[in-house]
């Protein structure tokens, strides 16, 4: 398994660390070094993507935000919201090997059912599903590419 894998993620020159035996990197939203798993590489990406490509004010962008789901704690991957405290974005993040499939779309839907989101992302890295809620009219849609901040 290799950790540092290349993504299909715009490439960021992370300053990674030797700490006896395990590799960090400095996340940037938690203010402190973190062990890189296969997932976390892909959440590290993602965030990147998020700031300098799509514009999303780092400061808008919350990790790993605990929630209750019929009792269970559970943690979402990233969760934005707009200058107005409103979520708008929730991510759910895939270490590159896990394929993205039906059971990873439940485990968001799952999530969304407590944030309600309308606009949601899931990834593994290597590939990138996009979807619009529209929760007036009970339906949704899927997006060739995610929005940028506005």
């Amino acid at each position: 398994m290799d950790l540092l894998l290349p993504l299909n993620l715009p490439p960021f020159p992370f300053k990674i660390t030797d700490n006896d035996g395990k590799l960090t990197l400095f996340d940037p939203i938690r203010k402190k070094d973190i062990v890189i798993t296969p997932e976390e590489w892909v959440r590290q990406h993602f965030i990147q993507f998020l700031i300098n490509k799509k514009k999303y004010p780092k400061s808008l962008i919350k990790l790993e935000g605990g929630h209750k789901l019929a009792g269970m704690s559970r943690r979402t991957d990233i969760l934005v919201y707009n200058k107005h405290g409103d979520k708008l974005l929730l991510v759910e993040c895939k270490a590159p090997s896990v394929t993205i499939n039906q059971k990873t779309f439940d485990q968001i839907t799952r999530y969304n059912m407590v944030h309600k989101v309308s606009l949601l992302a899931v990834t593994n890295g290597l590939q990138h599903y996009y979807c619009s809620i529209d929760f007036e009219n009970n339906c949704y849609s899927f997006l060739d590419d995610l929005p940028s901040y506005q």
